[in-house]
């Protein structure tokens, strides 16, 4: 799912899943809608644990795409397990990252609605910006999604099935990683939308994690982009 720094039309990673090689941000779309505004609470020892595991979902979720898809390309873990076909060892993985994606955003409501408001995030302005925020984020994991494809949204690139050209269009004409930017972008909108300051806390964390996320991702993709270059050429000499 679920939602990388190239633009590919064909397949890459970051995240959704950017603008250097054939390559495309993946990191497992985040779809949020506005739900209906959550009860003001105080903040207490019980309310802790809801953050902590909405914390650690948006640490864990990153990590096991990133950590399957390396072993996907190095040992062909998934595609062997899905009877040494390489699409449907890449949908199986896709739908794993969407389906830990709705459980990524379920648990974060949750936590939400264990934590206090604050009167500075419920003025129209602010919410105002909340909507603002869920629209743009929703626009750029959803047509990013329409850009790629399932392959190319869902890491496709590390179990060989390559996008043929570079993505330069929407969303990728404004954003490197549109998935991962739009995906913080919802979460920002959600703590905005709610009046959570713990919200905003945890989509810094957001912001921090695919951060990470991106600087082992870009430079991976790139490399298997750039050996399928020296592949081609080399090919070509041969031919000659």
């Amino acid at each position: 799912m679920g939602y990388v720094s190239h633009r590919v039309a064909g397949v890459q990673v970051a995240n959704e899943p950017g603008a250097l090689l054939p390559t495309i941000k993946k990191h497992p779309p985040i779809l949020q809608t506005i739900p209906k505004k959550l009860p003001n609470k105080k903040l207490t020892i019980s309310s802790f644990p809801h953050l902590t595991a909405a914390a650690a979902f948006i640490i864990f979720n990153p990590t096991f795409w990133n950590t399957a898809a390396r072993s996907e390309y190095r040992s062909k873990t998934l595609t062997r397990l899905a009877g040494n076909n390489a699409y449907r060892g890449c949908y199986a993985l896709a739908v794993t990252i969407f389906l830990l994606g709705l459980a990524r955003d379920a648990v974060y409501e949750r936590a939400l609605r264990s934590q206090p408001t604050h009167p500075a995030l419920l003025t129209p302005l602010s919410q105002g910006l909340a909507v603002g925020l869920l629209l743009s984020g929703n626009t750029l994991v959803l047509t990013s999604m329409w850009a790629l494809g399932v392959t190319g949204t869902y890491l496709g690139d590390y179990f060989g099935i390559l996008m043929d050209e570079m993505v330069t269009g929407f969303p990728f004409s404004v954003s490197s990683a549109p998935m991962y930017h739009g995906s913080t972008l919802s979460f920002l909108g959600t703590a905005l939308w709610f009046g959570k300051p713990a919200g905003v806390l945890l989509t810094g964390l957001v912001f921090a994690v695919y951060s990470v996320a991106l600087r082992f991702e870009d430079p991976f993709t790139a490399e298997i982009y750039a050996k399928r270059e020296r592949e081609a050429k080399k090919g070509g000499k041969k031919g000659l």
